[in-house]
């Protein structure tokens, strides 16, 4: 059973599961790009919560006692958020790079964006453990 596709070739059923699953993949790493900018914009907006709570200290608490906020977690926040829109544009030339390749019948497994993405994670990890140490040090 044979149905057409966007440029009105046949397309077997087997390559009917290779682009349902590339899809699916696709959607997975929009999610997760989503869900970094969601929580850079968190953080963004959390430093923005505390920079207003620490005048509402100023007024009341003797200035020993005051919350600093040293505004790493302004830079860190767009810098997620950044990160995130990045990855959903490589979500989408990786989404569409293996759809030519499943049409063509020439796909070949690629590990590249997800060493890139995890190694973005886990330098956002590290930085993430040093950012509280020092808030907590200081």
């Amino acid at each position: 059973m044979k149905e057409p596709n966007e440029s009105n070739k046949p397309v077997s059923a087997s390559n009917l599961r290779d682009h349902m699953a590339n899809e699916r993949t696709f959607l997975a790493w929009i999610r997760t790009s989503i869900g970094i900018m969601a929580f850079g914009f968190v953080v963004e907006k959390f430093s923005f919560f505390i920079k207003h709570l620490s005048y509402l200290f100023e007024k009341s608490v003797p200035q020993q006692v005051t919350p600093t906020s040293s505004g790493y977690s302004s830079i860190f926040g767009i810098v997620l958020v950044a990160l995130g829109a990045f990855m959903g544009l490589l979500a989408l030339i990786r989404y569409k790079k293996v759809e030519r390749e499943i049409n063509e019948n020439t796909y070949q497994p690629s590990i590249l964006i997800d060493i890139m993405v995890a190694m973005g994670i886990i330098i956002i990890g590290i930085f993430l453990i040093f950012y509280m140490i020092h808030t907590l040090t200081s």
